[in-house]
């Protein structure tokens, strides 16, 4: 019974459970027109496929989100190696992380639209803004984490401080620059959604407002079910990309 409990199996019947019972809720003890049956939400995810409606929508937001994801996780990787490695550089640009760092992405909004619009390139700069310091701050804890030794041993040998960087440092620091980038991974699809109701004429979010206004509560719970179906399989599928890239560095499988 406990190898039960602890396995996958446990939670599929538990979600399973749940579907259930939304559908057995819907259908006899909640009669309102704001609560479907999951039948009813599962034709109209048929039915917008059918249409390349939800292709179509998902696809703007997944594009909008790589690209997002891609420029902030690069950039932070390149300012955290900085930051780590030359100290002048890391005592100018602390000091602007930190006071940047807590601010709530919802509250730089605002003042975004007036300056980019409620164009891609405002959507892309706020996914960025979030995968940028849960990265950052990882890489700088990886690389501090290396083994001096390691160092030491590239200067005893005369190794350029930039290939040092490469070679030593940026290996070493990889298992905790990947959970940064896993954890900035649910956060760019999260700031997606968001970006989109606030100031967006495409994408997923886009799409949820709209259906919430129409009245169409079928295609809008359907989204939402694509939505947590698409945070799974992007986790899932960093989790193998991780593993691959990680098969020397031995941890428990989250």
């Amino acid at each position: 019974m406990g190898r039960f409990a602890n396995s996958g199996a446990s939670g599929i019947l538990l979600l399973v459970a749940l579907l259930i019972l939304w559908q057995v809720s819907a259908s006899y003890w909640i009669d309102s027109p704001n609560w479907p049956t999951l039948t009813s939400v599962a034709a109209s995810i048929v039915a917008g496929f059918e249409s390349g409606e939800i292709p179509k929508v998902f696809g703007s937001s997944l594009y909008m989100m790589a690209i997002g994801y891609t420029t902030g996780a690069a950039c932070a990787v390149g300012v955290g190696m900085l930051m780590a490695s030359v100290r002048s550089i890391n005592a100018v640009l602390d000091p602007i992380v930190e006071l940047l760092r807590p601010v709530p992405i919802p509250a730089i909004v605002p003042p975004l639209i007036l300056l980019l619009g409620i164009d891609d390139a405002l959507k892309i700069f706020v996914i960025a803004f979030s995968v940028f310091f849960p990265v950052l701050v990882n890489t700088i804890g990886g690389a501090r984490a290396v083994d001096p030794v390691a160092i030491d041993v590239a200067r005893t040998l005369r190794v350029g401080r930039l290939r040092t960087v490469r070679s030593v440092i940026l290996p070493a620091s990889l298992p905790y620059i990947l959970a940064g980038m896993r954890t900035g991974l649910s956060l760019a699809l999260i700031i997606t959604v968001t970006a989109e109701m606030i100031a967006g004429s495409a994408g997923i979010g886009y799409y949820l407002m709209i259906t919430q206004y129409a009245m169409r509560p079928s295609e809008m719970y359907g989204a939402v079910l694509l939505l947590a179906l698409l945070g799974y399989v992007l986790n899932r599928a960093f989790l193998v990309v991780e593993q691959r890239l990680l098969h020397w560095y031995h941890t428990e499988p989250a």
